[in-house]
């Protein structure tokens, strides 16, 4: 019986004492007796695309040290709206709002766009505003600036003329990206510098490699912008592989920190997470959301600032009320009623997760280094290596689906033959080809079913 009169943490280390404690060795020892001959390495042990070895087990003492890693509190729920019409995105922005969206990004490719009139009915003292800019104008960013002053309202702009690069094959078109850079850079009410990482996770970077190129990728603001004073915002794309997922970003965000400190920054960086687009497929078009809510949940246990979560139905229909509605409502499902914002860092304390997190900062540290030794991420994707390394690891995993290994539910694994998706597309789901001159070979993203789709689709076609 438990005595009433000792405090209950009292109660349960006591009870605990009474239990001799097991060391990894006495694990590993009776792990071998029952496998009966069997290699432990062979049968338990597996390896990730990015060399990493995982055990069955983690064991505390096998852990000197736990490495600290600053996170939020909780993580906010983020809208995605494409701004077109001004008064249909303004109301969109604030339904959302009032439905549970806690930030906003909005996609400009108009520098014309009336900013004042897009925001003027949200409620800035309650939300962050990401603006995507898909042009480069340091007197739009200078409006953005004076409203975020005059409403104090929290707001970033994201400007990644690298990211353009890498993306496009092109610079944006003005007569120097970095001199406009610096112009919009100076603006004091809000963050102007992101690092558009999605695109190497979307395109089938690995892990380490998708670390290693948002920090290179960051790096190179820092060298050229010098005292960078607001947080500079790291867009990442998340993957399925549930538990890496979560110490990537927790990887990330440590050297993040470790590289920043060498310039004197102290702002440590804004996380905006995203699923992958890579896994999502058009038919068993269901099956995404599934996808989605892991990828949501591995952000938000990484340590992700903010999680803007994608539509089951992005990859094939326009922007639509029902597919956004229910992608919201999965992130509200999983804060509060799923209470993932009640524990601040929950991953702490996981000795699998740390053990991950630190050898994905091991590994990607050092490829870090290469790139910089090698001349720095900008040269190395000027040269093509960032582009070839990329490719040859999305190479990689794309022959393991193929051939069954790397496995999509309703695709490439239990397919409902008897779906039909040909007069169901709105949108291109593919890799479109557009022949044009470029200063540099850019960064493709493909999805993994693209050509089980195209022959599906194709047979459509012959049976109708």
């Amino acid at each position: 019986m438990c005595d009433k009169t000792k405090p209950v943490a009292a109660q349960h280390q006591s009870l605990f004492n009474e239990f001799e404690p097991v060391s990894s060795k006495q694990w590993k020892q009776q792990i071998q007796y029952d496998l009966k001959g069997a290699d432990y390495n062979e049968t338990l042990v597996w390896e990730s695309p990015e060399g990493i070895k995982v055990k069955p087990f983690y064991h505390r003492d096998e852990f000197e040290h736990k490495t600290h890693i600053s996170h939020p509190d909780s993580f906010a729920i983020g809208q995605d709206i494409f701004v077109f019409d001004i008064e249909k995105s303004a109301y969109r922005a604030l339904d959302s709002v009032n439905r549970g969206a806690e930030s906003i990004r909005f996609t400009v490719d108009n520098p014309e766009v009336d900013v004042s009139k897009l925001l003027a009915d949200l409620p800035l003292e309650n939300i962050t505003v990401f603006f995507d800019l898909q042009f480069l104008s340091p007197n739009f960013v200078g409006k953005i600036d004076a409203i975020a002053a005059a409403r104090n309202a929290k707001i970033f702009c994201l400007i990644d003329p690298i990211g353009q690069l890498a993306a496009d094959g092109n610079w944006f078109p003005t007569k120097d990206n970095f001199i406009d850079l610096q112009q919009i850079a100076a603006a004091k009410h809000v963050g102007t510098i992101a690092v558009k990482a999605g695109l190497y996770q979307n395109a089938g970077a690995n892990i380490v490699q998708q670390i290693a190129y948002t920090l290179g990728h960051a790096n190179e603001y820092f060298n050229r912008m010098g005292n960078i004073a607001q947080p500079m915002v790291l867009q990442m794309a998340i993957g399925s592989n549930y538990f890496f997922e979560i110490a990537k970003l927790r990887a990330t965000r440590l050297l993040f920190k470790r590289i920043g400190q060498e310039y004197g920054h102290t702002q440590d960086c804004h996380i905006l997470a995203t699923p992958t687009r890579r896994n999502k497929t058009i038919y068993d078009y269901n099956v995404n959301m599934l996808r989605t809510t892991t990828e949501c949940m591995s952000a938000a246990l990484g340590g992700a600032d903010t999680v803007i979560n994608l539509p089951y139905d992005a990859v094939y229909h326009k922007s639509n009320e029902f597919g956004e509605r229910i992608s919201r409502n999965q992130l509200l499902i999983l804060k509060h009623e799923s209470y993932f914002d009640k524990v601040s860092n929950a991953a702490d304390g996981s000795y699998y997760i740390e053990s991950l997190t630190e050898q994905l900062a091991e590994k990607a540290l050092a490829l870090f280094k290469d790139i910089e030794a090698a001349g720095g991420f900008l040269k190395q994707l000027t040269e093509g290596n960032v582009q070839r390394k990329i490719s040859e690891s999305a190479e990689k995993e794309q022959a393991l689906f193929d051939a069954g290994k790397e496995v999509l539910l309703g695709t490439n694994k239990y397919p409902n033959k008897n779906d039909r998706m040909a007069d169901d597309l709105e949108l291109f789901p593919f890799v479109k080809k557009k022949p044009r001159k470029t200063l540099i070979t850019p960064i493709i993203p493909r999805r993994l079913a693209e050509k089980m789709e195209q022959e599906r689709l194709e047979t459509e076609k012959q049976s109708s």
